[in-house]
């Protein structure tokens, strides 16, 4: 497709059009980790570590396994950076970017969950 100048840049700026928001485009960022926590300092490493994830819109998946919804792939290399800007020292960091419409594949297994049953209160024998 040939372009005008012109015309190529009123194309390259039209603000959210379908194609921008298709689910192709709209990613997921995995972030996979494995800190030590034998220290003091480096639980409190791992805390803040974790800490950070949740306030740069991370929720927890699954244990040391936190998704967060990127609107592009700009955003998704942001986030990308920030969390690069606090790692911890020690430890393993995976990150994964996935599109939306990989996202959507994902297959859920639930087990059965048992839930934990109250403990029965101790009867006091007065006689």
């Amino acid at each position: 497709m040939s372009l005008k100048r012109t015309e190529y840049y009123k194309f390259a700026y039209i603000p959210m059009t379908f194609e921008r928001l298709n689910a192709y485009h709209i990613m997921w960022l995995f972030v996979m980790f494995d800190i030590p926590v034998l220290t003091k300092k480096e639980r409190k490493d791992a805390t803040l570590f974790r800490k950070n994830l949740e306030k740069d819109g991370f929720t927890m998946h699954q244990f040391s396994v936190y998704i967060r919804y990127c609107g592009s792939l700009e955003s998704a290399q942001v986030h990308i950076k920030r969390i690069k800007s606090f790692t911890p020292e020690k430890g393993h960091i995976s990150i994964l970017s996935i599109t939306d419409k990989q996202y959507s594949n994902i297959m859920h297994i639930w087990g059965k969950i048992e839930k934990k049953s109250k403990p029965t209160p101790l009867q006091l024998e007065f006689f």
